[in-house]
């Protein structure tokens, strides 16, 4: 449990540093073409969701097995090589500063008037249509993924690294990534995505209401008491599609006192989703910066709560 401890604080660091080179071998890349390559082989004729079950194992068996040899054979050689094997791995699976950057390229842009180049950023971080959105969506768009992807791409893989070090970090990454590429509710993936859609759900339930719950334990929202903050959060939380991102948008929306959600379009169809938060300040683009300090705080928080509980385990441990 220390040497995870050891490795995850190491990881955020990393992370903090370089976070992830565009040149440097990642392992999603590695899993995205097995994904790819098992939904060309599988995803066809009948049984979709049977087929797609088995892509999903498939990947997650791999996935545990390589990082697990590497990570074991890495503590046989020295404890210290394998904390830092360890720390490289769990680096890989959070995205703490790609994030926060993927934020920043978008609010640049924008307070330079050069709405065009604010679109074709926000595009790449985003699956809605951004051709045509004004400033306020742009702006929203870039809060509700960073709302989003702090429990995705932060705390959810340091709370499966904190359970059970890197490999069920990458594990999770994988289940995220199978997720993010087949788990879409149409013709082609309705059927064979649904597995990885459904496991991406579960393993994303108690890290981002843990993760919701903290920033607004820890974070004052000046435009609600806390009593009607809480009642808010666990309202509107249960009104996204989602069953976990709307916990992020929801406490995001409630400390920034904006509303997040709204009408989008995915491939010139509108959406409707529900709205989080009420409205009482226009958005804003001071509300990215503001939302990537909060992210920031959720994941002080999260690390400190994964820590504590650390080392009341190790405590326990040594009493029994």
């Amino acid at each position: 449990m220390i040497g995870h401890l050891i490795s995850m604080t190491l990881a955020i660091i990393l992370d903090k540093l370089i976070g992830d080179p565009p040149s440097w071998p990642h392992p999603v890349k590695g899993m995205g073409k097995l994904i790819s390559y098992l939904d060309q082989r599988l995803n066809n004729r009948q049984n979709r969701r049977i087929k797609g079950l088995w892509m999903l194992i498939i990947v997650l068996v791999i996935t545990f097995l390589l990082s697990y040899f590497l990570v074991y054979i890495s503590y046989q050689l020295h404890w210290w090589i394998g904390v830092i094997i360890e720390a490289l791995l769990i680096a890989t699976t959070i995205a703490q500063k790609s994030l926060k950057d993927a934020a920043i390229e978008v609010y640049e842009p924008l307070q330079a008037n050069d709405l065009e180049k604010a679109r074709r950023q926000l595009s790449y971080i985003v699956g809605r249509d951004t051709e045509r959105l004004e400033e306020e969506e742009i702006v929203r768009a870039t809060v509700e993924t960073v709302a989003e992807n702090t429990s995705d791409g932060i705390t959810a893989p340091l709370f499966w690294a904190f359970i059970g070090g890197a490999p069920l970090s990458l594990v999770y990454r994988a289940i995220n990534t199978c997720d993010s590429m087949v788990g879409y509710k149409n013709d082609k993936y309705g059927e064979f995505g649904y597995y990885a859609a459904k496991c991406d759900d579960i393993v994303n339930y108690l890290p981002s209401r843990i993760t919701a719950i903290l920033v607004l334990l820890v974070c004052r929202s000046p435009f609600y008491r806390k009593k009607d903050a809480w009642k808010l959060l666990f309202q509107d939380a249960k009104k996204h599609p989602s069953p976990n991102s709307g916990w992020g948008e929801a406490v995001t929306a409630i400390i920034l006192g904006i509303q997040l959600g709204g009408i989008n379009y995915y491939g010139g169809k509108k959406s409707d989703r529900a709205r989080m938060g009420r409205a009482l300040q226009p958005l804003g683009t001071r509300h990215i910066i503001e939302s990537t300090k909060i992210a920031d705080k959720a994941v002080v928080c999260f690390y400190l709560f994964l820590c504590i509980g650390g080392i009341g385990f190790e405590m326990a441990n040594a009493w029994s």
